[in-house]
């Protein structure tokens, strides 16, 4: 066992390093990465394939595309046309505004599965929308807006079987681990009364506190002019985007080279709508380097096992006892938080489910039910950097890392303190404890 520590105290150095960094802002968030990357490189901590799998990751490209997605629906006008349908039905108030930006996000991951897809589509829509509500660059309810789309997009999510990434690897996991496989709808009842609609409530309830603005009333909005020849192209384009992705179970093309096809035909001169000036406006490389980094970070703290090692270490202190069934079902949520730190969202139930049987003889509670509780863990992060669709949506919106640190923690708060309680009432009535 000294020999296993000794092996991971450089790993575990440079983990609580990068997450001291991205976690207190001394440095900036890409700037962290490379040093990352330099350290990992040096000091041969994993193999390079491991240190810069984020730049291989579907999730990269899938960013990447997003931002010249993104690019586009804001040059041709198309954000700005979306934008002014909405703002007839959400400038009422601004409580009535964040909730149905809110539910917009919700709505959308139903029919799209892919985190950063549903942030590529909105976050223009929703940035075009706070300008015609006279919500300036800057502004607080700008940024609550940005926040709402990430927030919203990432936590709400987690209730919906396909929809996240930390799901799909939590169901491949427990099917490869202990032939478990988890049904649509099953899933669904367990986790979206909770997670999903009390949890958007309370998303909600903080922006607005938060971040409180008055955005104009739709009154002041001038008629929209009729489509450009640009924006019935562009619409096209976004709508086969959006079919393929909805539909990847069929074709078996992941969402991330979809959406790098889409990119790359929004880039072609004269067939597309982007010029390279565009390009390099449009992509944020300092978003790109710092999900590199998350992605990169997560894996070698996987293959070096100093995750595994975290895991293990910590089994003896939590209190889980068969006797006391609530202590155990928060003690598990509490790991995965834990974990969280580690390895973000993603990593969270690739380290979580192998644990999940010796959990369950522990703690007495059904395999499944161990499984299932891991999801209100790595669904509320502490800190921004854990969830990369947070990250990323704070990257396209402009927002401060200071403000989604505000937001993680007073949804955290309200989420530990009163939904994970209801989670655990849910969990006994539906018959899972």
């Amino acid at each position: 066992m000294g020999q296993l520590a000794g092996s991971l105290w450089i790993p575990a150095a440079l983990t609580v390093a990068a997450i001291g960094l991205w976690a207190t802002a001394r440095l900036p968030e890409y700037l962290t990465a490379l040093l990352f990357f330099a350290a990992a490189a040096i000091l041969h901590v994993a193999p390079p394939e491991v240190v810069f799998s984020g730049f291989q990751s579907a999730a990269f490209w899938l960013v990447l595309s997003g931002f010249v997605l993104g690019s586009a629906i804001r040059k041709v006008g198309l954000a700005d046309r979306i934008a002014r349908l909405l703002a007839a039905r959400l400038t009422g108030s601004w409580p009535g505004m964040v909730a149905g930006v809110v539910l917009l996000t919700y709505l959308l991951a139903f029919v799209m599965p892919s985190n950063m897809g549903r942030i590529a589509l909105l976050m223009p829509i929703v940035l075009a929308l706070a300008d015609r509500s006279g919500l300036a660059e800057g502004s607080r309810g700008r940024i609550g807006l940005a926040l709402a789309v990430g927030f919203g997009t990432f936590q709400l999510s987690a209730s919906i079987l396909p929809a996240n990434v930390p799901n799909l690897v939590m169901t491949g996991a427990a099917e490869a681990a202990y032939g478990t496989h988890f049904a649509y709808l099953a899933y669904l009842l367990l986790h979206a009364p909770v997670l999903g609609v009390l949890k958007g409530a309370a998303l909600a309830g903080c922006i607005c506190l938060l971040f409180p603005a008055r955005p104009q009333p739709a009154a002041a909005l001038e008629p929209a002019p009729p489509f450009s020849a640009g924006e019935r192209r562009l619409a096209w384009l976004l709508l086969a985007t959006l079919a393929l992705w909805m539909t990847d179970s069929l074709h078996g093309v992941q969402p991330a080279w979809i959406g790098l096809v889409a990119a790359c035909l929004c880039l072609l001169p004269r067939i597309g709508f982007l010029t390279g000036e565009d390009f390099a406006a449009g992509v944020n490389i300092r978003t790109c380097l710092y999900l590199a980094g998350i992605l990169g970070l997560a894996a070698v703290v996987a293959q070096t096992g100093l995750g595994d090692a975290l895991g293990r270490a910590v089994l003896p202190w939590l209190p889980l006892d068969p006797s006391r069934p609530a202590t155990g079902f928060g003690a598990l949520v509490a790991l995965t938080s834990l974990l969280n730190f580690a390895v973000t969202a993603n990593g969270v139930p690739a380290l979580y489910t192998p644990l999940a049987a010796s959990l369950a003889d522990s703690t007495g509670l059904p395999l499944a039910t161990v499984l299932m509780v891991q999801v209100i863990g790595y669904a509320t992060p502490l800190l921004p950097y854990q969830a990369s669709p947070i990250v990323v949506a704070m990257g396209m919106g402009k927002v401060p890392t200071r403000d989604g640190l505000r937001l993680c923690l007073a949804l955290a708060l309200i989420s530990f303190v009163l939904l994970v309680p209801l989670d655990y009432l849910w969990f006994r009535l539906l018959g899972w404890l």
